[in-house]
């Protein structure tokens, strides 16, 4: 290796570093073998273990002469050691990999000055030492694993067959690289297991703050490689075909600008990655985060590319593991719709869309959020994908806030499981650790409560699932009572009602006007006023039962209510905000009427 190490000083290094090596390895292979045959022929047995100066004994014309070139070979090996070893040091140092050795940092013209003064002195420790029995297992150790590190390296490039491996050897195979790597551990084992186990832990530590603190060299990474080979072939095994519910884990899609604005400097609302984080167990599994720029690709690529960095730099702050994407399109409509057909890779694509809800759309008179939040949930639902909406996002809790209470359910549709399963993925995180689980069913009729209680609490034993069944008992199609519990809705109940009314009405001005039917979000759009009194009714109830039950909860989860046909997304607005009016954290549930749950053990 010792050409290796001066190759900058070489004038063809691909072509003098494998002949040099190679004929020096020959020669001095040559060499050793003669002299074993000439020893054996000239010396006993006895003779040979027990005279360690043979050579000068048996010298011609005198001994002395042996002993002078033992001294200018021992010479001549240390200051080819003192030129070498110092260049590269200095090379390594050069490399910027070890951030602790920026002192032994040269030019390309200057002498390494600072490594070889370093070199001497490391040279002048071990022959203080004075003992070689402790200094030559420690150096061939380290010889060794540089040798089985090159090896390594040349099977795991070889191996995963890089395009960047080009040898001008071509008689190279990854097997034989591989041999030398393993002969390499085991000649190490041989000679003293007690220094290769320190030299591998020395070796791994070395490789660990390289890592860590170490800065990202040109020549790339072949773990890197194999990392990204075992990703295909892992993909690839994955397949595109239906996820068993064993099997299956949430990997959310995270809208992260998608109402308002947020200051220039932030690239995410900074609780979504909080919440992105209950929706995993242990904190294993991956999130994409997206966010939508609005204008023209060409003008605007620049901008994405440094929103994508801000992006990724909140990511690694929140210690979310998760991509960043950024999409530039005309509008969110039209961005999300895009990105909910094309993100991901065979079953790595994204199964849940989270948004937060958008509480801020009447505050701020934001006229196009409703259409274009119906017009996400419908592209979802289209998509078959899962969906959760968060309402008071700005209060969620960190992984230092405790939470206590309960985490009450409101299973009102058959979702697949997936509002279990959430309740379950809250349950493992720190902040929501004392928590307890609530299901409330709902039922039409006093004789259906007991029997349906049954039912689900069956039903959560055989999934394994902790949590206290309540059935309450409602009548959807019947008008709210005024003398209920409900009335401190029923002011939110009433200016809904008057809102929807103006809506209605400036709706049929403007089809009167213009001689078309009733349009709204650019479509037309058939208005049954009894069918949105009974939508009113309906949330309205379930807002009140929610209140009833589940004021002090720490998190609500409901099913999220499809935006129903030819209703405008003004109305469907209303419907959802009476449906939230008073709760301060709850998040909306749609499944993708596939099981994520398995009764199966």
């Amino acid at each position: 290796m010792a050409g290796s190490n001066r190759s900058s000083s070489l004038k063809d290094t691909q072509r003098s570093i494998p002949v040099g090596t190679l004929a020096a390895t020959l020669v001095t292979s040559v060499m050793y073998l003669v002299s074993v045959i000439l020893f054996g022929a000239v010396a006993s047995r006895q003779k040979l273990l027990t005279d360690r100066l043979l050579t000068a004994t048996i010298a011609w014309p005198f001994p002395s002469l042996i002993k002078i070139g033992i001294i200018l070979s021992t010479m001549g090996a240390a200051l080819q050691s003192l030129t070498g070893a110092p260049s590269l040091l200095a090379a390594i140092a050069n490399d910027d990999i070890l951030p602790i050795l920026n002192y032994f940092k040269t030019t390309d013209s200057s002498e390494p000055h600072a490594a070889t003064l370093f070199t001497a002195f490391l040279c002048a420790g071990c022959v203080v030492i004075g003992n070689m029995d402790l200094i030559t297992p420690t150096v061939t150790m380290f010889f060794l694993l540089c040798y089985a590190g090159v090896n390594l390296s040349c099977f795991l490039l070889d191996l995963l067959d890089a395009p960047s491996w080009r040898p001008r050897w071509k008689f190279h195979h990854w097997s034989l690289s591989l041999l030398g790597a393993l002969l390499c551990i085991v000649i190490m084992f041989l000679i003293s297991w007690p220094f290769t186990v320190v030299s591998l832990a020395l070796a791994s530590l070395i490789y660990k703050y390289v890592s860590i603190k170490g800065k990202a060299g040109d020549w790339g990474d072949g773990f890197k490689s194999a990392y990204f080979q075992l990703a295909l072939r892992s993909l690839r095994s994955l397949g595109a075909s239906q996820v068993h519910p064993k099997n299956w884990y949430p990997i959310p899609l995270i809208l992260c600008r998608p109402w308002g604005k947020l200051p220039d400097n932030v690239a995410c609302h900074p609780k979504l990655a909080d919440f992105a984080n209950c929706m995993k167990k242990k904190g294993r599994g991956m999130s994409i985060f997206v966010s939508i720029l609005d204008g023209d690709y060409h003008e605007c690529a620049e901008d994405a590319k440094a929103a994508c960095k801000q992006l990724s730099t909140y990511i690694d702050y929140k210690n979310c593991e998760g991509v960043a994407e950024i999409v530039v399109a005309p509008n969110m409509s039209v961005g999300f719709r895009g990105i909910i057909q094309t993100m991901g890779l065979g079953n790595l694509k994204p199964n849940i869309v989270v948004m937060r809800y958008p509480e801020i759309w009447r505050r701020e008179n934001l006229t196009e959020i409703p259409s274009t939040f119906v017009s996400i949930i419908n592209d979802c639902i289209v998509a078959s994908k899962a969906v959760v909406i968060v309402k008071g996002l700005d209060e969620w809790p960190n992984e230092y806030q405790k939470q206590y209470g309960t985490i009450d359910l409101y299973w009102i549709v058959r979702d697949g499981g997936l509002m279990l399963l959430l309740s379950q993925l809250l349950l493992t995180k720190e902040s929501f650790e004392s928590c307890k689980i609530q299901v409330f069913c709902i039922a039409e009729d006093d004789a259906d409560a007991e029997a349906l209680k049954t039912d689900v609490r069956k039903f959560l034993y055989d999934l394994r699932m902790h949590a206290e069944v309540f059935v309450i008992t409602m009548k959807w199609d019947a008008q709210t009572d005024g003398g209920s519990p409900q009335d401190e809705s029923l002011d939110a109940l009433a200016s809904a009602q008057q809102r929807i009314d103006d809506y209605l009405t400036g709706m049929k001005a403007a089809a009167e006007r213009d001689a078309t039917p009733l349009m709204a979000d650019g479509k037309a759009v058939v208005v049954n006023e009894k069918q949105v009194e009974k939508f009113l009714n309906t949330t309205l109830k379930l807002n009140s039962t929610i209140l009833k039950y589940s004021r002090m909860a720490a998190v609500v989860l409901v099913s999220l209510p499809p935006p129903p046909l030819n209703h405008p997304a003004y109305f469907y607005m209303e419907y959802m905000d009476l449906l939230l009016e008073n709760v301060p954290r709850i998040l909306l549930v749609r499944g993708y009427h596939r099981d994520v749950v398995t009764l199966f053990t």
